[in-house]
């Protein structure tokens, strides 16, 4: 069954593409006790892709502030990420997961199996492993980094968010 908001999210361990440029071992239970941004994305060397991962790289340290870590996955080996950022891409501040085993994008739902690639998908885990947020759409359509870190503050304020809301407006809590 694939990842579900509300519910733990799934066990995983994946070769990574790190931001030293090594390859490294990485898993889920790396990131107890924070926040975690995971983004799914088809492929390197593509169009809208590169666009989206740039996006993430220009908002880290927006993400860091706010205590979160991200991570970017596809189903593209680590050899290929590599690759694409001492070229084209260029050095990001976080890793990139290489799925090759589609195992990663199967748990989380958004594999398209007989591609081989992954929607697009973003998803929030909060410090306790339980999936906060998720948001999948069609492989044309880049996402918005911004409304990913505006969702990310307004999980953590703990309190209800209206429509709209932005940092520093008042909540419908308490």
């Amino acid at each position: 069954m694939a990842a579900r908001v509300g519910q733990k999210a799934p066990f995983w361990e994946a070769q990574g593409y790190a931001p030293d440029g090594s390859f490294k071992p990485y898993k889920s239970t790396d990131y107890d006790g924070k926040w975690v941004v995971l983004f799914f994305y088809p492929l390197d060397f593509t169009f809208v892709c590169p666009t989206e991962i740039r996006g993430f790289d220009d908002h880290i340290e927006t993400f860091r502030k706010k205590g979160a870590e991200v991570l970017g996955a596809s189903t593209d080996s680590v050899f290929s990420h590599k690759t694409w950022c001492e070229g084209e891409l260029g050095k990001l501040r976080f890793p990139l997961l290489a799925d090759t085993n589609h195992e990663l994008a199967r748990k989380y739902g958004v594999l398209i199996e007989d591609k081989g690639i992954a929607l697009r998908g973003t998803f929030i885990t909060d410090p306790e492993g339980v999936l906060r947020y998720s948001v999948v759409h069609d492989l044309n359509v880049g996402r918005s980094v911004d409304e990913a870190t505006r969702v990310l503050e307004a999980l953590q304020t703990g309190e209800r968010c209206p429509v709209g809301w932005k940092p520093g407006e008042k909540t419908l809590g308490k």
